[in-house]
């Protein structure tokens, strides 16, 4: 992604600040909104889609809808929790536009910005082959189950917190979880006795 300059604004001005600005049209004030969320919204997108070649496309897609929703958002919620709504909706339209299961495994290249830096390549090569398997079998699940086990089981949502973020009941998150948890286990159970 190209980097953005820096704003003109007062260092101190907060996200509703920022997007009062940005709702009058001040580029500056978006950009700032952008600089400030745009990891957070990356490694969303990363741990529901992967490292996928898309991801960017993604985070754009993302900060776009951002910026068309801005005239609707009243501050009913913190703005962090509108962008994560955001970022959730466009990761899950990806998976479902896709309508694919991850076959070919995901090149180094793509793995390793998620490996810890200090590892020796031995364990750096371990790493690789256990994200794989893991993206594999997510991307075995169906996408509603995927987000949702994602959201409670690797982000630490409570079950009403990503119920208002997927946009189902809390008991309706708690079974997607449950069976994605279920899911993953017989199919990484199945891949270790595959490399056994």
């Amino acid at each position: 992604m190209t980097a953005v300059p820096a704003p003109k604004l007062p260092a101190a001005s907060d996200d509703e600040t920022l997007v009062a600005a940005a709702r009058t049209g001040d580029h500056d004030a978006f950009a700032e909104l952008f600089r400030r969320h745009a990891d957070q919204v990356r490694a969303r997108i990363t741990r529901i889609v992967g490292p996928v070649a898309e991801r960017d496309d993604l985070i754009q897609q993302t900060f776009l809808r951002l910026y068309q929703s801005l005239r609707d958002y009243r501050g009913a919620c913190a703005l962090p929790t509108f962008l994560h709504r955001i970022t959730v909706t466009t990761a899950l339209d990806h998976l479902r536009s896709a309508r694919r299961r991850l076959t070919e495994p995901l090149p180094d290249e793509a793995l390793d910005p998620l490996l810890a830096v200090e590892i020796n390549e031995t364990a750096r090569a371990q790493a690789r082959e256990d994200l794989r398997a893991l993206f594999f079998a997510l991307g075995q699940l169906s996408p509603k189950k995927r987000v949702a086990f994602l959201v409670v089981a690797v982000e630490g949502m409570s079950l009403t917190e990503a119920a208002d973020v997927v946009g189902a009941s809390a008991a309706t998150v708690k079974q997607r979880v449950l069976a994605a948890r279920r899911e993953l286990v017989d199919l990484l159970a199945k891949a270790e006795v595959a490399h056994v």
